[in-house]
């Protein structure tokens, strides 16, 4: 009878909630990002008297879980102060606007789904540009987080998409990081391996993109010594070959004294604020995405699900695999070279095992095959990670150990097999 009783209780608990939600499940996407604006605009406003009414001392940085995790005692004004600022603004603007945000969302779509999508990207880059406005640790956490998304993304072509298991990531963000790097030092630094600057930093706007280009290509062309061997190899012997990679990568750039060897790379203009971040990887994640979702993309997953059989229906097996890997390096090359410019400084033991395990550990957190779990793992995890840090050396303890029991209980990720639909996501719901 307990039992039963138990289950009862859970049904009935299960029931108000799903009641309680139900109301929200026709608010548009549109009405959620004005309703997050008003709340980051709200904490502008208020969030600093209110955070000092509180007992708080300071505005919470992420969302109040570092404050709880360092002190204990806060824990009830952190969940009032994210309550007040964050989730009764939303919830309340999001379900007051759900009729308005519906139509204006259905009368955009007459229009290209271009000015749709570019409507919904302005709200959110305004909001998190306010959000991140904040404190300059907003700010960093913000634009790591979208370079991760770059990453992940890219790493998921093949990990994911294509069914192989590559680990040449690192190479690619250490090659595209250092490639960008010696463009913008060497010419636009006062640095003691390059010298005074050649032209002056008002022309990094038109140069800076040229230098990640670059960096790219010069991932892309590294990408090849991975991508041939592998049209004879798969599965432990791929894995091995781009580890293999990774290291003589991180050694060769260890051992060049001309880009400061071990010592590293530094002196990088500050060019890469969250505006360019999230510009880049606004462009990159849709490129991917309408990549994965071409005919090329389909080729991708007809040699995860069976190579010999793509070769038989004329898919040119050995053509698919290098412009994967060459696209997958671009990508990633990239996002290295605008890691190197967010930190500033660039150092080849950045990219080595733990940088590795970082990416993996993005792509099956999130999920395979899956622009959405890339998305999902990168935020996730880096919000994961610098939420837990205080806990220090046990956050390493706590991550691993999460990302096991997500193996277990889902061994493809959270979101997989999953495609990036931008119509489902901003038309109104019925």
């Amino acid at each position: 009878m307990a039992v039963k009783t138990n289950t009862s209780t859970t049904g009935a608990k299960t029931g108000r909630l799903a009641k309680a939600w139900q109301p929200f499940t026709r608010v548009s996407m549109l009405s959620w990002l004005v309703g997050a604006f008003a709340a980051v605009i709200l904490e502008q406003l208020v969030g600093r008297p209110l955070a000092y009414m509180l007992g708080l001392g300071k505005i919470p940085v992420l969302f109040g879980f570092v404050m709880m995790l360092k002190t204990p005692l806060l824990i009830p004004s952190a969940i009032v102060y994210v309550l007040l600022i964050y989730i009764f603004p939303i919830a309340i603007i999001a379900r007051l606007t759900t009729s308005v945000g519906n139509k204006l969302s259905a009368w955009l779509l007459r229009y290209p789904m271009a000015v749709s999508a570019l409507i919904h990207l302005i709200l959110l880059y305004g909001t998190l540009q306010i959000w991140g406005s904040i404190n300059d640790y907003r700010n960093l956490v913000l634009r790591l987080t979208f370079i991760a998304i770059l990453v992940t993304l890219s790493l998921n072509i093949i990990n994911g998409y294509m069914g192989e298991f590559s680990c040449s990531t690192p190479g690619f963000l250490a090659l595209g990081a250092y490639g960008a790097s010696v463009i913008s030092v060497s010419m636009f630094a006062n640095d003691n391996l390059f010298g005074p600057a050649i032209f002056p930093d008002s022309w990094g706007v038109f140069v800076f993109p040229l230098a990640l280009l670059l960096g790219g290509i010069i991932a892309a062309i590294g990408s090849l010594v991975v991508a041939i061997p592998s049209f004879r190899t798969r599965g432990d012997y791929l894995a091995i070959i781009s580890l293999a990679f990774t290291f003589i990568v991180k050694s060769f750039i260890e051992n060049l004294e001309v880009v400061g060897g071990p010592r590293g790379l530094s002196s990088q203009p500050d060019w890469a604020n969250f505006t360019v971040v999230f510009i880049w990887v606004t462009l990159g994640v849709w490129i991917m995405n309408n990549f994965v979702r071409s005919t090329m993309g389909k080729a991708l997953n007809a040699v995860r699900d069976n190579e010999v059989a793509a070769d038989a229906m004329t898919v040119n097996t050995r053509r698919t695999k290098m412009v994967a890997f060459m696209f997958s390096a671009f990508w990633a090359g990239i996002g290295g070279g605008l890691f190197a410019h967010v930190l500033r400084y660039v150092n080849p033991a950045t990219f080595g095992l733990q940088k590795l395990a970082e990416v993996l550990a993005m792509v099956y957190f999130g999920g395979l095959n899956s622009v959405y779990g890339s998305i999902v793992g990168a935020v996730g995890f880096n919000l994961l990670s610098e939420a837990l840090r205080p806990l220090e050396i046990y956050k390493w303890i706590i991550i691993p150990v999460l990302l096991i029991l997500v193996m277990i209980f889902r061994p493809t990720g959270l979101i997989a097999f999953k495609e990036f639909d931008v119509h489902a996501i901003i038309a109104p719901k019925e």
